[in-house]
């Protein structure tokens, strides 16, 4: 007994130590001498839909500012030929993307005009062709910095705009998927103070902004929600109270838990915090200090993946600046150490970070090359979705159990054995052997596990499982009926 305990915890530590290797090499995504840069607002330069991950950021091989874009049709293992979106002789400058199924949306800033406005331009097809340019605003000062996201075919953005005579937060809907905008709603009434960096996150109906703003003497961070996306607005909620200035807010929701991080002074140097609302928004809980070394921290992005969240970040505790990263798998409750991913004798800034199912992705610009270049880096493993660890005793044997319920709809539980640490594989097939479904695919621990699969969007039939494991297959049938 004493002797598969000591190999039990002796596998622990090997895997902990390990675990970090998951993230593999960086991808260096563009190549050319002039300059790349990822987007310098608070929206995301990264998004996916399942295995399809789509990366913009802006681009002065033309000889003018540009967007460029390109996709990954295998989770960011390998990745297509750079597309450029925009054809102008003024700037292009910022984008911010995300995806709903099949459609992909960027916005940006764009100075074609004499003055900044935003533009909006969308793909129907995985971003193989894309439609024409659509403006947005139009008025004679600034509009900047644009964030979106989409929930179906509503889409949400927001922006920095001073048509005012002072910078403030504006927010413009399309409900039809981006055929239609309304008009721009004015989100921010700071008098005569700035407010910028606003971000933008939704699910369902649920709209959720957060901005960092200085109408009480120093910059704070505000939050504001609507509930019947986008139609009308709650009030504001300041978030932070701290004697020095908190900015860069990046938000990110799953259900009722909204997670911003942002950056704050209040330490003496540029740290990254962190605040949770578990009620929709409606309350939230005190401020928590991410980061804790005698350097800056700048740049945080996070995004959310039920109970797990991932944050990202530039950091100069090394004498230059690196990217580094965190996560929860307790919906904030509680946080590992720092990872720092990148190492070269150069700068990393402005870290984007995207997950779909399993896999991380992260990008950012870099200085490695002696001018700034889009480099990616991904994590396979990163995000454990689905999976429930219910014992870490030794089986005795690999196991792949019959699900239960079966008949089931639309959820059903997969339980299975590990004997041996290793690389796991759990896929669902139609009854034709065509994979519909990769529910694990990554290491795990000896031990026994729960899978929650939900088939909600599959038709009544007879589907196969199949558990692969260090040697070991096994496939059994399940049958959903609705």
């Amino acid at each position: 007994m004493k002797t598969k305990l000591f190999l039990f915890f002796l596998m622990l530590l090997f895997l902990s130590v390990t675990s970090n290797a998951q993230w593999l090499s960086d991808i260096r995504m563009t190549n050319n001498s002039a300059n790349s840069y990822t987007s310098g607002g608070n929206g995301w330069c990264i998004a996916s839909n399942g295995n399809i991950v789509h990366i913009v950021w802006y681009d002065y091989r033309d000889a003018n500012w540009e967007i460029y874009y390109k996709r990954s049709t295998d989770g960011g293992a390998s990745w297509g030929a750079d597309t450029r979106l925009t054809y102008w002789a003024l700037s292009s400058e910022s984008p911010s993307i995300a995806v709903s199924g099949p459609v992909v949306h960027v916005v940006w800033h764009d100075a074609r005009f004499g003055n900044d406005e935003i533009f909006y331009k969308r793909s129907t097809d995985n971003g193989l062709t894309w439609g024409a340019d659509t403006r947005l605003t139009s008025n004679d000062a600034n509009s900047v910095y644009a964030s979106i996201a989409v929930s179906g075919s509503a889409l949400h953005v927001v922006w920095t705009d001073n048509r005012d005579g002072f910078y403030q937060v504006y927010y413009k809907r399309s409900t039809d998927g981006g055929n239609n905008w309304n008009m721009d709603y004015r989100l921010t009434n700071t008098g005569s103070n700035n407010a910028n960096t606003a971000s933008v996150t939704v699910v369902g109906f649920v709209v959720h902004v957060a901005w960092a703003d200085s109408r009480d003497g120093n910059w704070e961070i505000y939050y504001r929600r609507s509930t019947n996306s986008g139609s009308s607005w709650g009030l504001e909620t300041r978030l932070t109270n701290s004697p020095d200035y908190s900015i860069n807010p990046s938000i990110g929701v799953s259900g009722q838990s909204v997670h911003i991080v942002w950056r704050d002074y209040r330490n003496g140097n540029g740290e990254i915090y962190y605040k949770r609302s578990t009620n929709g928004g409606s309350s939230w809980a005190s401020d928590y200090r991410m980061t804790n070394n005698d350097d800056f921290s700048a740049s945080p992005n996070i995004a959310i993946s039920d109970q797990i969240a991932h944050v990202v970040w530039a950091d100069n505790r090394d004498g230059n600046w690196e990217i580094y990263y965190k996560r929860s798998t307790n919906g904030g409750s509680s946080w590992s150490s720092d990872t720092r991913l990148t190492n070269n004798s150069d700068n990393s800034h402005m870290p984007f970070i995207d997950v779909s199912g399993s896999v991380v992705n992260i990008v950012w610009y870099d200085y490695r090359d002696g001018n700034p270049e889009i480099y990616l880096k991904r994590n396979p493993t990163g995000n454990p979705v689905g999976i429930e660890v219910i014992g870490s005793e030794l089986p005795g044997e690999f196991k792949l159990f019959q699900n239960y319920p079966n008949p089931f709809n639309p959820v059903t539980n997969i339980q299975f054995s590990i004997q041996k640490s290793g690389h796991v594989k759990l896929t669902v097939f139609d009854i034709t052997g065509k994979e519909i479904a990769s529910l694990i695919n990554q290491d795990l621990n000896t031990g026994t596990y729960n899978y929650d699969f939900d088939a909600s969007n599959l038709a009544s039939g007879t589907y196969l499982y199949r558990l692969s494991a260090e040697g070991f297959t096994d496939i059994k049938k399940m049958m959903l009926v609705k």
